[in-house]
């Protein structure tokens, strides 16, 4: 279903919410699902509004943000915009399990469409400011955290912010959201609330014209995360393996991963909150009986 957020302003709500913009008859998508079948409700939907689609901005190199784009060319030669360092996953998708599997070749549990998609091409690379696609005027915003060089959209006075935050039910659903840089993570969300805009609508969430309370309980998941991640060391002299200490963080948050992708997935997370709090200086890292050895500082 499309739903109208102002006069230019459009979203198709699913697992990821679709940003979509017209204006001087063109259309332009902000992100566009997982797959080929998210690709075609896309075009089934504005087909069925009579609306045009020309252009497409990824604002992160996850497949179920970008996963789309390769149907989306082939059925309408679409133009698709990212960031430098973004567009690398959506041109080569076999970086994602790379990193997961710790830069290895990634075993075959890992090759699939939730983690990477078909290739797309980049027609152009958008930068941080004010950017023009087409007839489409816009503020690019850097929303690192969730991703290296994840951006949000600002255009029209609508955020369309990505992953940046999360819905306060997805919170509660997933406890542990996926994130790189915790530090980046939290900074992004303060930064958040200094802008202004008429609403704002996540990659995974409910639209809103308020976002106070839904950033505030993102910045609460991640410092709680991370004070528990600090007591775990209490009564700890001698500090704890980072894998008894992950172990340890899997039971508190009640993670059940169904598949190694999944697990390699909080794994990521977890280790971006370890290295945040290695660099506020909470902890040390070093090599103990052949182990990465974490103790308070």
């Amino acid at each position: 279903m499309l739903t109208k957020i102002s006069d230019s302003c459009f979203y198709i709500k699913g697992h990821v919410n679709i940003g979509y913009i017209t204006k001087n008859e063109e259309g332009l998508l902000i992100d566009c699902g997982l797959d080929k079948g998210a690709a075609k409700k896309i075009i089934k939907i504005l087909k069925e509004h009579n609306l045009p689609l020309n252009y497409c901005i990824i604002t992160h190199g996850h497949v179920d943000h970008y996963g789309g784009a390769a149907q989306l060319q082939k059925e309408l030669e679409i133009e698709l915009y990212s960031t430098k360092l973004e567009s690398s996953f959506v041109t080569n998708p076999i970086l994602e399990p790379i990193y997961l599997w710790n830069g290895a070749m990634p075993i075959k549990e890992l090759r699939n469409k939730f983690l990477e998609g078909e290739a797309a091409s980049i027609a152009g690379f958008l930068h941080e400011g004010i950017q023009k696609i087409g007839p489409f005027l816009f503020e690019v915003l850097p929303f690192p955290g969730h991703s290296y060089g994840q951006i949000g959209v600002l255009i029209d006075e609508i955020l369309f912010a990505a992953d940046s935050y999360f819905g306060i039910d997805v919170l509660k659903k997933h406890k542990v959201p996926f994130i790189v840089d915790a530090k980046e993570t939290l900074e992004t969300l303060k930064k958040i609330l200094n802008y202004s805009f008429q609403g704002a609508l996540p990659g995974h969430g409910d639209y809103e014209t308020d976002i106070r309370e839904t950033i505030y309980a993102n910045i609460e998941c991640h410092e709680n995360i991370l004070k528990f991640l600090s007591s775990s060391f209490q009564g700890q002299e001698n500090g704890i393996s980072m894998e008894d200490l992950q172990s340890l963080f899997f039971n508190q948050f009640e993670l059940y991963p169904a598949n190694i992708g999944s697990w390699l997935l909080y794994r990521t997370s977890f280790t971006a909150y370890i290295s945040t709090l290695i660099e506020r200086g909470n902890i040390t890292i070093s090599i103990n009986e052949n182990k990465l050895w974490l103790q308070c500082s």
